[in-house]
């Protein structure tokens, strides 16, 4: 066989694969708690590409302190924040945040910042504006730059003494959670690229990490299985919590969505905000939750499917722009998760 024969074997059969997922790069996401260091060292033996840390501090545990600990017991598996919100943190307060895990694990962090979801409107606020987050990834990137930056009207800078953080410039690639125009925008003006939940919304972004909540179904399986609704519930539910806030009319196109804004309605408005995000993308431990979802349409409002179902939606998602594929496993039985999903994307 001639070599050109070769070469151009080797090119059909390489072609053969660039429609499966080999291009996209398998990483998933936790609420921070007890058990993600576990859960981490589990995904890095599995072969997942990056482990993303969620942050929302009145439903789960504090994003930095997990992620430290995540840092010291693993070694080879990339870590991200998915995402960080602004307002819960001075500038400074972040970098060093940022300087320390890159202290501990160079070359490893993704930074990714965001408007606020849950981070915010579990604690009875709306979203940030777009001007707001791009000032404050702004001071981060400079203070990480080793810039003195103004802050609440002061200079401020990163004046460590020798040893007690990495030396400036600490590059650490930047991330925001934009999902629609406005906030892709920025991005390419002073990012490396987003974050997105379901589709990306654009193409053309070097890094698109897509957010994905469901379950892998084994053979035969209903979808309205015990196994299946604890593991992909809280997947379903998030559609409502996330639409009701952006308009609560809105709600009223989900299944059993007009009951389930009557239920929630109930709630003085004052504690609303805790009743909608109760046990969010992690179990439905809210009551309005479980009473209103309809599992005939789990697939159709979650990544929930057989396995080559999901691979197929897979191709869709790489097709459509995306790098990364970030499955945010949730609290029911996290290994039976990752090993399915990391059976099913090839890993």
């Amino acid at each position: 066989m001639s070599v050109i024969v070769m070469v151009m074997l080797l090119f059909l059969v390489g072609c053969t694969k660039t429609g499966g997922t080999e291009m996209m790069k398998i990483s998933c996401g936790f609420a921070p708690g007890p058990n993600t260091v576990r859960h981490a060292k589990i995904a890095e033996d599995l072969g997942y590409h990056r482990v993303w840390l969620y942050d929302s501090p009145a439903l789960w545990q504090d994003i930095w302190a997990r992620m430290a600990q995540v840092a010291e017991h693993t070694s080879r598996v990339l870590l991200g924040t998915a995402v960080l919100i602004p307002s819960l943190r001075n500038p400074v307060v972040q970098a060093a945040a940022i300087a320390t895990i890159e202290d501990i694990a160079p070359g490893r962090l993704t930074a990714g910042f965001a408007t606020g979801f849950t981070g915010r409107m579990a604690l009875g606020q709306r979203r940030l504006p777009w001007r707001y987050v791009r000032s404050y990834v702004e001071q981060v990137k400079g203070l990480l730059a080793g810039d003195p930056v103004e802050v609440d009207g002061a200079m401020v800078k990163l004046i460590p003494s020798e040893g007690y953080m990495p030396e400036r410039p600490i590059r650490v690639p930047v991330l925001l959670g934009a999902n629609g125009p406005m906030g892709c925008g920025i991005a390419r003006e002073i990012a490396d690229g987003i974050i997105c939940s379901g589709m990306p919304p654009e193409p053309g972004f070097d890094t698109c990490a897509v957010l994905q909540f469901g379950t892998v179904l084994d053979a035969g399986e209903a979808l309205d299985d015990d196994r299946v609704k604890r593991a992909a519930g809280a997947a379903m539910a998030v559609r409502y919590h996330g639409t009701y806030e952006r308009a609560p009319a809105a709600i009223h196109g989900l299944p059993n969505g007009r009951a389930w804004r009557e239920s929630v309605e109930r709630v003085p408005a004052e504690i609303r905000h805790l009743e909608v995000h109760q046990g969010h993308c992690v179990d439905l431990s809210n009551d309005h939750d479980e009473q209103h979802m309809d599992w005939s349409r789990l697939k159709e409002m979650s990544f929930t499917g057989t396995a080559d179902e999901l691979a197929a939606r897979l191709e869709q998602i790489e097709r459509a722009g995306g790098t990364e594929i970030m499955y945010g496993s949730l609290n029911h039985d996290v290994p039976r998760e990752l090993e399915a999903f990391a059976r099913m994307a090839g890993l």
